[in-house]
C-alpha cells in the first residue's frame, strides 16, 4: 500500500496564491457568455430607428463599436446626406476570390405605442425568454446575428478565404432607393467584386426554416373615377361613387380568387398576386366632416398589388385597363410604383435553387451541419433590398433563422426568443464558415458566369 501523500504548510500556502490565477484562466460558463450576446442585441433593439424619424448617428455609431471590438474594416458612406451606410469587411486570404456580401438594413417601421404590451424600443424580456422590439425579427435580429457568429469563428481560430462583407443600410422600410439601390449601384459595390448576397428572410411557425429565392414586386395603383355631381337623395347611374364601386367589386372578386388559391393549399402566398386596399377617397369636405346631401364628382382608391416574379403581367395590366379602370366609365388609372419583375433579357429575377446554383447548396448542407431544417423554397410575399442585387443578375437568397416562431413583422408585440436568437447565431457561424472557405471546381478566381 502507498504512502498517502501530505501536503505541508508551505504547499498549501502556494496552492492558496495560485487559485485566483487558475479560477481567472478558466473560460466562463456559456449562461454568462449569452448574457453578453443578448445583452448586446437589447442594445442595438434600443436605438429608435423607426420612420420616418429613424436615429441613424447613434445606430451607425453602435454598429462601428461592435466592429472594432472584433477588429473589422470598417467604412461610412452617404450616397444621400443623413443616410449612412455602413459597410465591414473581413479580409480574406485569397484576395483572388469573390467576395461575400451580409445585407441588412437598420430602420425599422413606425410602432404604436398603446398597442403593445411592453414598449416597442425597450428589449424587454418576460419570463419565457422572449425579447420585444420593433425589429426583433425585421430585421435587427439577422444584422447582429452576422456579427456574433464572426466574433465566434474569430474566437476559433477561423480565417475566411474569401472577404466577407457586412452592409447594414438605410430605409429599407421605405423602398430603399437611398440605401441598398444606391449601394448596388455604385462604384464601391463593383469592387467589392460580390458573388453572392444573403438578405432578410421570413420566421417560420414550425421546426422548418423559410427561404427565399425571389420576391414579389410591388405595384402601387390609384383608380380614379368621375361622375357628374348631384343631390344626396337622387338616383342617377354612372355616379363618380358608383363606378368607382364596380371597379372594387371586380377588384375583390381578382382577390378573392388568388387568395382562394392559397388557402386551398395549392399556392404559396408569394405565388399568387395579391391586391389590398390602401386607401378610399371621395367626398366634399365640410367644417364638421363631409357634406351628406352631395354626391361627388371624383373618387379615388390606391391599391398596394405584389407580382411574383413568374405571373402574366400582361394579362394584369388588361385586366386593369379594361376590367378595373375602364375608360368607357369615365375612369382613369396611374401607377405609384411599379417594381421590376424581369431582368434585361426578359428572366424572372430570381436564384437558382438546384445544383447549378453552388451557393444554394453550400446553404443547405450548412443548416443542416448546424442541425437546422429548411422548408421548400419561396417566393418572398413582399419586396427586399435583395431585389436590387437579383437585378445586377447576382444570386441573392433571403434567410432569417428564426424558427417555431410567429410572424410578427410590422405587427404589435414583435418578438424573437433568445433561444431562437442564440441559435440562429450557430446557423450563421456554419454558413459564413461555408461561404468564405468555398473554392469553385477548376481553382480560384473562377467567372461568375461558371457558377
Amino acid at each position: 500500500m502507498e504512502k498517502p501523500y501530505t501536503f505541508n504548510l508551505l504547499q498549501l500556502l502556494f496552492l492558496y496564491l495560485l487559485l485566483p490565477f487558475l479560477s481567472n484562466s478558466i473560460p466562463p460558463p456559456a449562461q454568462t457568455d449569452h448574457s453578453e450576446i443578448i445583452s448586446r442585441f437589447q442594445q442595438y433593439l434600443q436605438i429608435n430607428t423607426s420612420q420616418p424619424s429613424p436615429d441613424y448617428q447613434k445606430s451607425t455609431h453602435f454598429i462601428l463599436s461592435q466592429a472594432d471590438s472584433l477588429s473589422l474594416q470598417s467604412q461610412v458612406i452617404e450616397f444621400v446626406q443623413g443616410k449612412p451606410i455602413v459597410l465591414l469587411q473581413w479580409p480574406g486570404s485569397d484576395p483572388s476570390l469573390p467576395s461575400i456580401l451580409l445585407n441588412s438594413h437598420t430602420d425599422v417601421v413606425p410602432s404604436e405605442y398603446s398597442k403593445w404590451v411592453y414598449p416597442p424600443f425597450g428589449a424587454h424580456i418576460d419570463e419565457q425568454g422572449n425579447i420585444f422590439a420593433r425589429g426583433s425579427q425585421d430585421m435587427k435580429c439577422v444584422g447582429m446575428q452576422y456579427l456574433e457568429a464572426i466574433r465566434r469563428l474569430r474566437s476559433s481560430g477561423f480565417c475566411p478565404k474569401r472577404s466577407l462583407y457586412l452592409s447594414f443600410v438605410p430605409d429599407e422600410e421605405i423602398d430603399g432607393r437611398d440605401g441598398a439601390e444606391m449601394l448596388a449601384s455604385s462604384d464601391v459595390f463593383k469592387n467589392m467584386n460580390v458573388d453572392i448576397v444573403l438578405d432578410e428572410g421570413l420566421a417560420s411557425p414550425n421546426e422548418n426554416y423559410r427561404v427565399f429565392y425571389g420576391e414579389r414586386a410591388p405595384w402601387w395603383l390609384v383608380i380614379k373615377s368621375n361622375g357628374a355631381p348631384g343631390h344626396g337623395a337622387k338616383l342617377y347611374e354612372n355616379s363618380a361613387m358608383e363606378n368607382l364601386f364596380k371597379s372594387i367589386e371586380s377588384i375583390w372578386r381578382f382577390r378573392a380568387s388568388q387568395f382562394d388559391l392559397v388557402k386551398a393549399g395549392l399556392k404559396a402566398e408569394g405565388e399568387v398576386i395579391s391586391v389590398n386596399m390602401a386607401f378610399l377617397k371621395a367626398g366634399t369636405p365640410s367644417p364638421t366632416g363631409f357634406v351628406m346631401n352631395l354626391q361627388p364628382s371624383e373618387a379615388e382608391a390606391g391599391f398596394d398589388i405584389r407580382i411574383p416574379p413568374i405571373g402574366n403581367v400582361e394579362s394584369l395590366e388588361k385586366q386593369i385597363a379594361e376590367e378595373w379602370a375602364p375608360a368607357s366609365r369615365n375612369m382613369t388609372f396611374e401607377f405609384k410604383a411599379k417594381g421590376i419583375l424581369h431582368d434585361d433579357l426578359g428572366r424572372p429575377l430570381v436564384t437558382a435553387t438546384d445544383s447549378s446554383n453552388p451557393w444554394w447548396t453550400l446553404l443547405e448542407e450548412a443548416i443542416k451541419k448546424a442541425n437546422g431544417k429548411i422548408g421548400k423554397p419561396e417566393i418572398f410575399p413582399a419586396s427586399t433590398d435583395a431585389q436590387n442585387f437579383r437585378k445586377l443578375s447576382l444570386p441573392a437568397i433571403g434567410f432569417s433563422p428564426m424558427a417555431n416562431t410567429p410572424i410578427l413583422l410590422h405587427d404589435h408585440n414583435e418578438f424573437l426568443n433568445q433561444a431562437e436568437y442564440l441559435r440562429g447565431i450557430e446557423v450563421y457561424e456554419s454558413i459564413i464558415k461555408a461561404y468564405t472557405s468555398y473554392i469553385p471546381p477548376g481553382g480560384h478566381g473562377d467567372s461568375r458566369d461558371e457558377l
